[in-house]
């Protein structure tokens, strides 16, 4: 007879291809089950947090719903930090979890319902004869509201006979957001004024993608002629390359800031304005009129003077037709202007002041050589803004930055295994510094044997946390702590099977040239291990330290 394990494997296998975990006491006979009852995939992780961080990159990468798994108490506690960071970023995944028993904690347990609500995240609880039910109620939960959810099994409950597997049921998700008759009308207002306007500016975040609003968003540029601009997670969601400025904030040209603050209707889908893409309050001039379209309850800046609530994708499909039905021109300002200059990042010279490499330079010689078909994958450290300023992606699911949502380190390493599954012929391209690289090492294998010669490591190697060294180090703040030994990132991941290569110099990246020329079936797994001078200090850091002062 199944048991209450056997019936929450079935069901969430009815709903997911992959589970990434680690087996322990709580959780071994639900892996039974996942292994050999359902059609699912198992991938091992090395760590906790890594099982958590492989789905969430699975899901961003291919939009997917994924599983993760870990035992009870310590192995559960270890997955918070990354349960966090998923909660921050919202992204929908189940986390099945072993638990206390139904009689009550032992001395190892703790109250894990409490502690995933501290970090955001709901927990359901299954029982002898609801286990599939409850399944399927923690699915719709991380689907309807796009958060992580916990889904406990008690140690007593797992093993427990509960009858016959009843057939699936199909989550009920809510359709999306409609504009009420308020928001219709600011619609109608807000054509009106994009269809007068001289100098417009379409942004778009990670929602509008979410949303499927790249296509109407399209439209809705061509016919007013805006120019467009995106959050670091929404690059790509516009059709036409040839008119984006890149990302806003301070991951953007110089040039392409200026620019965003000459425009005098600017209308933003899908993106929170959090400080960093607002350049700390300074992304739009005082005279230009914000509109921001979300779902959330409302404006999520001060700078914001109107807001729609609707679904990106509707929205922008409504402005669109209301644009064009007014009859108006486009502006012709994108026409008029030299995007591609404007997008021009500074290209830096090959060495620092101090002889070490620097990453500007490196940055944007790594972007020539990378695959073209690629996914990119960033840690968390002072590091981000080079892939997100030298390396072109094609779409929002092909930049994932785990971890800045929640502010972590240290989950670069296991979200490659999520990534690779979830797009199994693109090359995977992480992006990690030497404090997040040592922090999250134990999944190094997991990159390795998971992606195999679709897999590229870009260690930021400075011997240094260097966001701290910006920030408190020329504050006067004792340095020895921020300082980090050097570290043979390329002789680690020798170790674990793959090919480590130091990069001193600009020409020892023909390395990774002879790498990419190559078949992804005859490659090794590729580490550069970048030795980078920590006295060049990022813009978007920069502007942290301008507001810090």
């Amino acid at each position: 007879m199944p048991s209450v394990s056997a019936h929450v494997a079935a069901t969430l296998a009815t709903h997911i291809d992959h589970v990434f975990g680690l087996m322990g006491n709580g959780n071994a006979w639900f892996l039974d089950a996942i292994e050999r009852d359902t059609s699912a995939t198992f991938t091992a992780v090395r760590h906790e947090a890594g099982a958590v961080v492989a789905a969430d990159a699975y899901h961003r990468a291919c939009g997917r719903l994924a599983a993760a798994t870990a035992t009870y108490g310590a192995g559960f506690t270890n997955t918070l930090t990354a349960l966090a960071e998923a909660v921050q970023a919202h992204v929908p995944l189940v986390l099945v979890v072993g638990d206390e028993p139904t009689s009550g904690p032992r001395p190892w347990d703790v109250d894990q319902i409490a502690l995933a609500a501290a970090v955001g995240a709901r927990t359901y609880t299954v029982g002898r004869t609801d286990a599939a039910a409850t399944t399927v109620i923690a699915i719709e939960h991380a689907l309807t509201y796009r958060v992580p959810t916990v889904l406990a099994i008690p140690y007593d409950v797992a093993t427990r006979e509960a009858g016959p597997i009843p057939a699936a049921v199909e989550p009920v998700l809510p359709a999306p957001l409609q504009p009420g008759p308020f928001a219709r009308a600011a619609v109608d207002d807000l054509a009106r004024a994009l269809a007068g306007a001289r100098r417009p500016l379409l942004v778009a975040g990670r929602g509008a993608w979410v949303s499927g609003a790249g296509a109407a968003l399209g439209r809705l540029a061509d016919a007013t002629g805006a120019v467009t601009a995106t959050t670091a997670l929404g690059r790509g969601v516009f059709p036409r390359p040839e008119y984006d400025l890149g990302v806003t904030g301070g991951f953007g040209a110089e040039g392409a800031m200026q620019l965003v603050r000459d425009a005098d209707v600017a209308v933003v889908f899908g993106a929170s304005l959090n400080q960093f893409t607002m350049r700390f309050g300074d992304l739009f001039a005082p005279g230009t009129r914000v509109v921001q379209v979300d779902t959330a309850p409302a404006a999520t800046h001060p700078h914001v003077g109107g807001f729609i609530r609707g679904d990106a994708a509707v929205v922008a499909d409504a402005l669109a037709t209301a644009v064009a039905q007014l009859g108006a021109a486009p502006s012709g300002w994108r026409e008029s202007l030299d995007i591609a200059a404007l997008r021009a990042q500074e290209p830096g010279e090959e060495f620092a002041a101090d002889g070490r490499l620097d990453p500007r330079a490196v940055a944007a010689a790594i972007g020539e050589l990378l695959p073209e078909d690629r996914i990119v994958v960033s840690d968390g450290g002072h590091f981000i803004g080079w892939a997100n300023m030298y390396w072109p992606v094609a779409s929002p699911d092909r930049m994932m930055m785990i971890g800045t949502a929640f502010q972590s380190i240290g989950l670069g390493f296991p979200s490659v295994p999520g990534a690779a599954l979830a797009r199994p012929t693109s090359t995977v391209v992480l992006t990690t510094g030497d404090g997040g690289g040592l922090m999250a090492l134990a999944d190094l294998e997991s990159a390795v044997r998971v992606a195999g010669g679709r897999g590229l490591a870009v260690v930021w190697n400075d011997g240094a946390y260097g966001a701290e060294v910006n920030l408190y180090g020329l504050k006067g703040v004792a340095r020895g702590p921020m300082m980090i030994p050097d570290v043979d990132f390329a002789g680690l991941a020798s170790a674990v099977g793959a090919r480590g290569v130091v990069v001193r110099e600009l020409a020892d990246l023909a390395a990774l040239a002879e790498w990419a020329a190559l078949p992804a079936s005859d490659r090794p797994y590729l580490l550069l291990d970048l030795r980078i001078s920590s006295s060049v200090i990022a813009p978007y850091q920069q502007e942290i330290i301008r507001v810090n002062s």
